[in-house]
């Protein structure tokens, strides 16, 4: 995998934190390509671009902790039309670079939630 460079960056008046992402790898380019962008400011012509929601439970699928699993779940019961190949297919190309398990979790999370 290439190297990804985070910034962490936090307004001191509000305490929003974002985290800027540089990224050199094939998938981060897609998912910042996919990326959204949601007008914050319309007088000041400000917007701010979100990540899609596959790529939001792709990277919480990679993290695994108990809180992004939780995320997860929601995520997919209150969006039900997501794109389903779009994650399987990263995370099988994952688990070929990193030999991990990250679909196979991705799939039993997504049967345990169809029940």
């Amino acid at each position: 995998m290439n190297k990804t460079i985070v910034l962490p960056l936090l307004e001191q008046q509000t305490g929003i934190r974002i985290d800027l992402i540089f990224s050199f790898s094939s998938y981060e380019q897609q998912a910042i390509a996919r990326a959204r962008s949601v007008v914050f400011d319309r007088a000041a012509g400000v917007s701010v671009q979100f990540a899609s929601l596959e790529d939001i439970i792709i990277h919480k699928v990679i993290a695994g902790r108990p809180r992004d699993i939780e995320d997860i779940r929601s995520i997919i019961l209150k969006n039900p039309c997501y794109d389903r190949q779009y994650i399987s297919k990263w995370l099988t190309e994952f688990d070929k670079g990193l030999d991990t398990k990250y679909f196979d979790g991705f799939n039993a999370l997504v049967a345990e939630i169809s029940k």
